[in-house]
């Protein structure tokens, strides 16, 4: 996140949870502000992760999100960062080669969830204007720029009321990268084999812009009802 806001990436309030002593955990979640997510630093898909809506809830909700990152990727580490409630969630894909250059496909909307996983994804974005495009867009190359990243991977925001923050990179070509593929013209599997060759990127900004919409929808089995769910918990 530090390294994020350096890069003048727009990122939530967020502390680390792990490893402070008494009443350090409390401190850190008020820095941060309530109502506040618990998450787990090498989490995803929900996993890891509370909701804290006041002090009162906080530490059993640590304690609880500690054993289950633990068991799930065997690494506990925490941290607490501003939840924003509802929101959205819109993710931008970006390509970056062995020189340092970085370009970005603009952004797919993946608000549509069901326990914190994505049920629908869309590109473009219904919300997103083309001046806010630009500007997610350029953040995503800051964020990758600042990291050196090579390579496929999406940069992952919350939207809300025309403002976006960070929330995490995701360092793959994710499940949902076919509606960019078919908005673009552009087969990014392809791309990533040749930027992992060494190859330089030879796409050029100006040129990628989206024609048409594309819609994916995942089939998922479960016991519950569907519903559209806020995208803060995500990441």
């Amino acid at each position: 996140t530090q390294r994020m806001a350096e890069a003048w990436v727009p990122v939530l309030p967020s502390a680390e949870l792990t490893g402070l002593e008494d009443g350090g955990t409390e401190a850190a979640a008020d820095q941060v502000g309530y109502p506040l997510l618990v998450k787990a630093s090498a989490g995803g898909g929900g996993r890891g992760m509370r909701i804290v809506e006041s002090p009162d809830e906080l530490l059993g909700a640590v304690a609880g999100a500690a054993r289950e990152a633990e068991s799930a990727f065997g690494d506990g580490t925490l941290y607490a960062e501003r939840y924003v409630a509802p929101s959205r969630h819109v993710e931008v894909q970006i390509f970056g080669d062995a020189a340092g250059r970085v370009v970005h496909f603009h952004e797919r909307e993946c608000s549509i969830q069901r326990r914190h996983q994505k049920l629908v994804e869309e590109a473009p974005s219904p919300v997103v204007t083309p001046s806010l495009r630009a500007e997610m867009g350029a953040a995503a190359v800051r964020a990758a720029e600042a990291v050196g990243y090579l390579g496929a991977g999406t940069v992952e925001f919350l939207y809300k009321d025309r403002e976006f923050f960070f929330l995490e990179m995701n360092t793959r070509l994710q499940v949902e990268h076919p509606v960019t593929e078919l908005v673009y013209g552009v087969d990014l599997v392809e791309w990533q084999l040749r930027l992992a060759a060494g190859e330089p990127l030879t796409l050029e900004q100006e040129t990628l812009v989206p024609t048409g919409h594309a819609i994916e929808c995942r089939i998922t089995s479960g016991d519950g009802p569907t519903k559209t769910s806020p995208a803060s918990p995500t990441a």
